[in-house]
């Protein structure tokens, strides 16, 4: 047991809130608990808020160490405190009572009675336990948020295969101000004196910090291997293989915080720490039982190691009541997961896989029933675990794999996530044997085309048809009809989409299983009879009856906003557009966005005010289909505006955001 206080491990980055807090509750409680998992920096909290209330208050305060004391050691160890400090106005540290597991509750309440006088600061990875204790969690160091061009936002982790693209480029000024880049950044320079942070390589110092999930101790590990690895290198090995690289030396078995924090469990948590590892990115208590919860761990036992354990687990920012594993820990708990006997592993991860599957058919059920905004929430929400479950080499095949990515339509196009969407079923259909799914078909199709590849899309449009008619897939049939007619729509050949639509229509049952709801196809061909037959385009009276299709009516308002503007009402139109940029905006939708954002540069031109038009094509230049036909606003700019001042405006709009471009959103 050290007798006292340690010196300061390094200097405090990011912890002045805590601090604050910590401090506050010591004033009103006699035992405040630090907790979080290992690596944290609850031990350098509570040395920095030991010294502070020293030179403000003149505090008494005794250090105890808790590593080293034996399980069975806490009545000795009573013993010599109350000794120590019988009579005395003192703060006791408990420093690391994890080591003492549930002997730990019974010696800080035995001290408590026993010491009235006496005031305990303890850190553990969990609650101690004591009727009166003032939990207060130590959160991460903020990190860099994840840069989202084609993503969902979520906590998933990069894999070896994705760490160079996780690794995109950022500027210094964007990546610097962060908590955990900082502390990287000092450590790093500590290792070697020549390190910066450059903008060559503050995309890589932003992923590794997102990767080490913000923990003082593991970023400092691998900062001081900066005069080893490079940023981009480290990433790489961290994402190759974590427990090596964690470890710092070969033939080690994993981190040694890891490490002690699964061998400190009783054995229901060693057992769930394992089977949380088949998690690839948060999880909340449903999902741990469903999971989890079963044999010898029954559901029960499985929320009340949770609760047990959650104090050592990383929350998950915006999502109250999520947590996740911390990288070392998942790792450790996954090795020791695939060697379990029984067929454990498997277990989880058929259950997991089914969990995921139910999840993705819950999600496309909110979306026809028209609850879009809660379709993408779930879908958003869960997309760590639905991408691990997608893998066509796990053993549920490509077909398991799919059984999951077709529900998502609605997510990899209204929801924006193209790229991402069309890798999931072109890995799957690739892996696939023949003959190949038609649903499947149609989707890859659709993703495809929308990525700008429309005639690459053509053999996979030939063989969705074929597998359609012989699966007696009506709605495939109507799916993909809809879908010729889109591609003819962005090549400006709106009688042939018209015509592609109405055949669409015809053949769609009326409540479809799957896919596109009949509002949306009734949409599609509003826009094109924007083009051929204004007159008829339907006005709406009123609110529809039954669930609104948000994703439809943005794209009839667009349609409608399209007749406004031929018919010489750019105030109606630029109203409509609006509304329907909200939609779009809130799903994600970034076709929308950019074909709406099109009709706005329109309207602009129309009125002469060339610079505002060129900053709305900028800001949406990336996300139209490249094989649309050229936006019209951009061939009256190029007639009317010089060439360079051009090139500047589309510039400035490509880095602005949208919102700010139209302040009206």
């Amino acid at each position: 047991m050290r007798q006292s206080v340690p010196a300061e491990l390094s200097s405090f980055i990011g912890r002045e809130r805590e601090l604050s807090r910590t401090a506050t509750l010591l004033a009103t409680a006699r035992l405040v608990t630090l907790a979080g998992p290992a690596g944290i920096g609850k031990t350098r909290l509570a040395v920095r808020t030991v010294r502070t209330l020293g030179r403000s208050r003149g505090t008494d305060v005794v250090w105890a160490d808790m590593v080293g004391v034996p399980r069975d050691g806490g009545a000795a160890l009573e013993r010599e405190l109350v000794r120590r400090l019988d009579g005395r106005e003192a703060l006791l540290v408990l420093d690391g009572c994890e080591q003492l597991g549930a002997e730990a509750g019974r010696l800080v309440s035995a001290l408590l009675v026993r010491l009235p006088r006496l005031r305990i600061l303890a850190t553990s990875q969990r609650a101690v336990g004591p009727a009166g204790e003032a939990l207060l969690r130590v959160p991460p160091l903020s990190v860099p948020p994840q840069p989202a061009p084609d993503a969902a936002p979520g906590p998933a982790r990069p894999s070896a295969a994705s760490a160079a693209s996780e690794a995109a480029a950022a500027s210094v000024a964007e990546v610097a101000g962060y908590e955990a880049v900082r502390l990287y950044e000092e450590r790093a320079r500590g290792a070697d004196p020549s390190f910066e942070l450059t903008e060559r390589n503050a995309g890589a110092v932003a992923a590794l910090c997102r990767a080490l999930d913000g923990i003082p101790g593991a970023l400092e590990l691998a900062a001081g291997r900066a005069h080893r690895h490079a940023p981009a290198e480290a990433l790489r090995l961290l994402t190759a293989d974590p427990l090596e690289f964690l470890s710092g030396g070969a033939g080690r078995a994993g981190g040694a915080d890891a490490l002690r924090t699964c061998s400190l469990a009783p054995p229901d948590e060693r057992l769930l720490w394992d089977r949380l590892s088949v998690f690839a990115g948060s999880f909340d208590r449903d999902a741990v039982v469903e999971v989890c919860g079963f044999a010898p761990l029954g559901p029960r036992r499985a929320a009340e190691a949770l609760e047990r354990i959650t104090p050592a687990l990383l929350e998950d920012a915006g999502h109250p009541g999520r947590h996740r594993l911390p990288l070392s820990v998942r790792a450790l708990a996954a090795r020791r997961l695939a060697l379990a006997p029984d067929g454990d592993g498997a277990t989880v991860a058929r259950r997991h896989r089914e969990r995921c599957r139910a999840t993705a058919e819950r999600a496309a059920r909110l979306w026809r029933s028209g609850a879009q905004r809660e379709a993408r929430a779930l879908a958003v929400a869960e997309l760590p675990e639905l991408r691990a479950a997608m893998d066509p080499l796990a053993p549920a095949g490509p077909g398991g794999a799919l059984e999951i990515a077709v529900p998502l339509w609605f997510l990899w196009s209204p929801c924006g996530l193209v790229t991402e969407g069309r890798r999931h079923l072109e890995r799957a259909l690739a892996l696939h044997p023949a003959p190949r799914p038609a649903r499947a078909l149609w989707l890859a199709a659709w993703l495809v085309a929308s990525s700008g590849e429309a005639e690459a899309a053509d053999p996979l449009l030939v063989e969705a048809w074929t597998a359609a008619v012989q699966e007696g897939e009506d709605a495939c049939v109507a799916y993909l009809a809809h879908l010729r007619g889109l591609v003819a729509l962005w090549r400006d050949r709106p009688w042939e989409a018209a015509a592609e639509f109405r055949d669409a229509l015809e053949l769609l049952p009326a409540e479809p299983e799957f896919g596109p709801g009949p509002e949306a196809l009734r949409a599609a061909l509003t826009m094109a009879l924007a083009h051929t037959d204004p007159a008829s385009v339907p006005v709406e009276d009123g609110p529809p009856d039954g669930p609104v299709d948000l994703w439809a009516r943005s794209w009839t308002g667009y349609a409608h906003a399209l007749v406004q503007r031929r018919e010489g009402r750019p105030a109606l139109a630029r109203a409509e557009l609006l509304r329907a940029l909200e939609i779009q905006l809130l799903l994600g939708d970034g076709l929308g966005q950019a074909l709406s954002v099109e009709l706005l540069a329109e309207l602009e031109a129309d009125a002469g005010c060339y610079e505002e038009s060129a900053r709305l094509l900028g800001a949406v230049a990336g996300t139209r289909p490249a094989s649309a036909c050229l936006p019209r606003a951009e061939r009256v700019l190029r007639a009317r505006m010089d060439p360079e001042a051009l090139r500047a405006a589309l510039a400035e709009g490509a880095g602005t955001p949208l919102r700010t471009l139209l302040p009206e959103l």
